[in-house]
């Protein structure tokens, strides 16, 4: 199956580094790379009219630049019953599963954004603010919504404080899956400003542990989802009010 192959591919880079996940991207007409360490990104622009941004992050929990032991390499991957496990420890599915998904979209005509520095505090996210306003600036407008793959496990969505009620109406309808709270934060909640984000579950569990595991069905059935609601000619824009807008 081509999907677990690339799923496979993705989860074998090493978690100690981003570079891995960037210098794939690289290789794709348009990439745009920006920036070094936690202070990085990489953009595709969409060649659809109506089009939405796809946001996954390349960095790991376990990457060296924040200083926690990683110490699993080299990886010793086991696909069992559906399973995904890394014998040897972390395994890396936050976000690598997100990158591997988008990878799996990218002929769509949607627009990528790949970050780094999302585990520590979404770094890659506001350099692109700060640093890169036009880009901000393109993203907010030229998109309908931003979906971020990067939710643990099989059938929740999230969209913090960048989501109107039409918009959680709507992703609901889209995926069938559930918003269980709005607490904590993610890349989508520094990007989005004008529009609506939203946080998919792409089917890890146990993240940022060396227990982490990932089912293969959970993940297939969020790409499913998204390529059957991505192929849709017409998307709708969700514009994201001052007053529900983050500060």
């Amino acid at each position: 199956m081509e999907e677990l192959d690339v799923l496979m591919d993705f989860l074998e880079i090493p978690l100690g580094s981003a570079d891995g996940v960037f210098d794939r991207f690289t290789r794709l007409p348009g990439a745009l790379l920006l920036g070094t360490g936690l202070e990085r990104f990489l953009f595709i622009a969409g060649e659809r009219a109506s089009k939405v941004l796809l946001v996954a992050h390349a960095d790991t929990y376990w990457d060296e630049q924040y200083g926690r032991p990683h110490g699993f390499e080299p990886k010793e991957l086991e696909c069992k019953d559906g399973v995904i496990r890394n014998k040897k420890g972390g395994l890396g599915a936050d976000d690598r599963a997100g990158c591997a998904m988008i990878w799996l979209l990218k002929d769509m005509g949607h627009s990528i954004l790949i970050t780094s520095g999302e585990e520590e505090g979404s770094k890659g996210s506001h350099w692109l603010r700060q640093e890169h306003p036009d880009l901000f600036q393109r993203i907010n407008a030229e998109h309908q919504f931003v979906i971020q793959l990067d939710r643990c496990g099989a059938k929740d969505f999230k969209c913090y404080t960048v989501g109107t009620e039409a918009f959680r109406s709507y992703v609901q309808e889209k995926t069938g899956y559930t918003e269980p709270d709005r607490k904590r934060s993610t890349d989508i909640v520094t990007l989005c400003q004008d529009i609506c984000g939203v946080n998919l579950s792409i089917g890890y569990y146990h993240e940022h542990t060396p227990e982490e595991y990932l089912v293969v069905n959970d993940w297939l059935n969020t790409l499913e989802r998204c390529r059957r609601w991505l192929a849709e000619p017409e998307l709708p824009k969700f514009p994201l009010s001052a007053s529900e807008a983050h500060p």
